[in-house]
């Protein structure tokens, strides 16, 4: 399993249910990683999508105990219990998890792999992901050379679990 992000120079990921940066290289690196493959998300990020539609050419699975929940094209899975038995079906890295928090924070101990978009800015946040830098289980393989885009200056970065 993996899982996607864009943080700011504090790990920040959110406000008030939006992302904290829309550039154009971002966006692409998300769709080219996830398209194609199962995305697993909270409610509030199935919200804050474009138009509280799923993402195209995705299996879309919102994990979320509201049972009125149901959007048309999303399956709606009401426990991690239900979300692993789901998942059986589907190799680990065609699953990607992309959000929000508490997802995150769930089911950050099963993924193997993290892409970390790296802003250098600090944004007003009031969503983390936890500081992968300060935990020593995971290790940095990989960073692209800076993008500057929109006034803002990022790096593509590969996180990988170490092995016991």
């Amino acid at each position: 399993m993996q899982a996607i992000v864009a943080v700011d120079k504090n790990w920040g990921i959110g406000y008030e249910n939006n992302l904290l940066f829309n550039v154009p290289e971002d966006m692409r690196f998300f769709k080219e990683k996830t398209t194609g493959k199962l995305v697993v998300m909270g409610r509030k990020t199935f919200l804050s999508l474009p138009g509280q539609k799923p993402l195209p050419n995705r299996k879309n699975i919102v994990l979320s105990r509201d049972k009125n929940f149901s959007p048309q094209g999303v399956l709606v899975l009401s426990s991690v219990e239900d979300l692993f038995e789901y998942l059986q079906a589907y190799k680990s890295d065609d699953i990607f998890i992309i959000g929000g928090q508490s997802i995150y924070e769930t089911m950050l101990p099963y993924c193997s792999r993290i892409y970390v978009t790296h802003f250098e800015s600090e944004s007003p946040s009031d969503k983390f992901f936890p500081p992968l830098n300060c935990h020593s289980e995971w290790e940095r393989t990989f960073t692209s050379e800076k993008v500057h885009s929109k006034g803002l200056t990022f790096t593509f970065n590969t996180y990988e679990k170490v092995q016991d």
